[in-house]
């Protein structure tokens, strides 16, 4: 994630702040400038109206047509905010959202409201007692998040009966906007190379699962795949590898705005020169990336380690995970992502 400037006095912000914590200037995120903007009549910028209920501190032009920005715009049901906590919950999913909508407009993805556009993208946050969906997941564009992943206890049980080391509210969202993306990027065209990396998605997906919670993973899946889940099908093994791809993507960029560099003449791991973190997404060559991301994640781990802490990425790639990542890379690299 980018740090940010105060455009008054050129403070540091972060991507939650609503003002300066210098200068006191109210202050909302400008997605159209990826920088932070004061909303007042001299801009025309006013805030998304879901500033009034504390989940939301992005700006709109005052001549919008709509009255939310566009993270909120994509948000078909949530809850009512008379339910406190379950209003609560959805603020802290809503916070997760917003970084995950950052991250889709830095790599060009089209974030069109199903409202708007039958192929576009909605968010649906629901509590377990409703009637229509009760499982997070995707389907036809809607991506939809249980309120009860943002109770920390509850994600934490979840995390060990699922054996995922890795289950955070950030983690879901990419998880599942990866599902939504996937019909967008392959056509008839280029399906073949992505079968030969993950495999024939035309496989009979319900069996598939049924198998995977039934049986468990293959032996030696680790070799393969990035996580055991990703081994039920080539359509989970796409998401889960898009989401790791995403959180690479992320930690690479507040490492370069942070200025974060790493020096370890004796550490073949952590390289053997100054490392600098450039910005990932302007770097074409995914193995670069993909270096630095193990520069990063080993120090990471390291200073986790020294606090008595678990790892921060408790992963190994393996080169066809490896081979995976890099796909993702070179197919965002190079196509034109469209609803059309």
């Amino acid at each position: 994630m980018k740090l940010f400037n105060c455009p008054k006095c050129n403070h540091i912000i972060f991507f939650e702040n609503e003002s300066c914590e210098k200068c006191k200037s109210k202050l909302g995120y400008n997605y159209l400038i990826n920088n932070f903007s004061i909303p007042d009549l001299a801009s025309n910028l006013t805030y998304c109206f879901n500033y009034n209920h504390n989940s939301c501190n992005w700006v709109i032009d005052t001549s919008s047509n709509s009255k939310f920005c566009v993270a909120c715009n994509l948000n078909r049901k949530i809850p009512n905010k008379a339910d406190i906590d379950a209003f609560d919950k959805y603020k802290r999913l809503e916070l997760a959202k917003h970084r995950l909508v950052y991250q889709l407009v830095q790599l060009k993805l089209p974030i069109d409201s199903k409202i708007v556009h039958e192929k576009g993208l909605a968010f649906d946050f629901l509590s377990e007692n409703n009637d229509e969906n009760k499982r997070t997941g995707h389907a036809n564009g809607v991506v939809t998040i249980i309120l009860k992943e943002a109770d920390s206890v509850h994600r934490e049980l979840l995390r060990k009966q699922m054996n995922e080391p890795y289950r955070t509210l950030l983690g879901h969202f990419r998880h599942e906007i990866g599902h939504y993306y996937w019909p967008l990027l392959f056509k008839e065209n280029n399906i073949k190379k992505f079968r030969s990396l993950f495999g024939d998605e035309r496989l009979d997906y319900g069996v598939a699962l049924e198998n995977h919670y039934k049986n468990g993973a293959k032996p030696n899946w680790n070799s393969e795949f990035i996580s055991s889940y990703a081994a039920s099908h080539p359509w989970e093994d796409w998401a889960e590898t898009w989401a790791h791809y995403l959180h690479i993507m992320d930690t690479l960029e507040t490492a370069n705005y942070i200025g974060f560099s790493i020096k370890n003449k004796k550490n073949l791991v952590l390289n053997n020169r100054v490392l600098k973190f450039k910005n990932p997404y302007k770097i074409k060559n995914f193995k670069k990336i993909f270096e630095a991301s193990i520069s990063l994640t080993s120090a990471a781990n390291s200073l986790n380690r020294s606090m008595g802490l678990p790892d921060i990425y408790p992963f190994v790639i393996p080169k066809p995970v490896y081979k995976k990542l890099e796909f993702i890379h070179n197919l965002l690299f190079n196509t034109n992502v469209n609803l059309t």
